[in-house]
């Protein structure tokens, strides 16, 4: 044994290989720590902190009171426009009632004045044919009395009748005493010389003694139409005239036969 033996030794007792590679670890694994946490204080340092608030989720209700929200919207818009549309047409209607009212007001009025016009022109025109009516008769009746009378008293009172009965009106089967037809007042006046002759301008045509019209005398009666087929008659009186109930537009009157000549002639007395 060594004389050194039994004192302790002053050298440091050596480390075991493990014990080494155990500490290495903690202590690489601190530094790490500390290079992360150093790496991550600097990244913190550079950068600002953002502050992120979230929105909230949006639930199924909410979703549908959007919804309904917007089809209200919608729907009011709408119903705004049809209101609009409504508005525009009531006026436009009210605006063509006013002018069709001022129209018809227009054309009432022009009417009214027409008609009072017409009224007028007739009540003037009656006054008038009246006075003239009543002069004619005036001036039938002096002539009647100082002309030289026909070769017969009978056909003067015949065609002094008809002369009377100028200016009357015509009516269909007019008999008198102011308004006539055709036969109506050619049987009329004949009976004032006492002949009875039959009613229709047919059964006249018939009657008496047939003549040509170049051989026609005052007093003879004039037909239109075939001898008992007759749709008219007249009595001639003179100078190519012949007096007639003509229409309803002409009344009794004088009238040229060259105007409107005659079928045939007969002659009753």
């Amino acid at each position: 044994m060594s004389h050194t033996a039994h004192i302790p030794s002053h050298r440091k007792p050596r480390r075991s290989a493990s014990k080494m590679a155990l500490r290495a670890g903690v202590t690489g694994g601190v530094l790490s720590t500390l290079a992360v946490a150093g790496a991550s204080g600097a990244a913190n340092a550079a950068e600002p902190v953002t502050q992120t608030i979230e929105l909230p989720t949006l639930t199924a209700d909410l979703s549908t009171q959007v919804a309904q929200s917007a089809d209200a919207t919608q729907q009011a818009a709408a119903n705004y426009q049809l209101q609009a549309e409504r508005d525009e047409a009531f006026a436009k209607a009210a605006d063509q009632a006013k002018k069709d009212q001022a129209e018809a007001e227009k054309k009432a009025e022009a009417k009214k004045k027409a008609e009072a016009a017409a009224k007028a022109k007739a009540e003037r025109e009656a006054a008038e044919k009246a006075a003239s009516r009543s002069s004619e008769r005036t001036t039938l009746s002096a002539t009647t009395q100082t002309a030289s009378a026909p070769a017969s008293g009978s056909v003067a009172s015949v065609i002094s009748f008809l002369k009377a009965q100028v200016g009357d009106a015509y009516v269909m089967g007019g008999t008198g005493p102011n308004s006539w037809d055709c036969s109506g007042l050619v049987q009329a006046a004949f009976k004032q010389a006492g002949v009875d002759l039959p009613r229709t301008s047919q059964e006249q045509s018939t009657q008496g003694t047939a003549v040509s019209l170049s051989n026609i005398q005052v007093g003879d009666i004039l037909y239109w139409g075939g001898a008992g087929s007759a749709y008219h008659v007249g009595v001639y009186i003179g100078n190519g005239q012949y007096l007639d109930a003509a229409n309803p537009s002409k009344g009794v009157v004088i009238q040229d036969l060259s105007g409107y000549p005659a079928s045939g002639a007969v002659r009753v007395l």
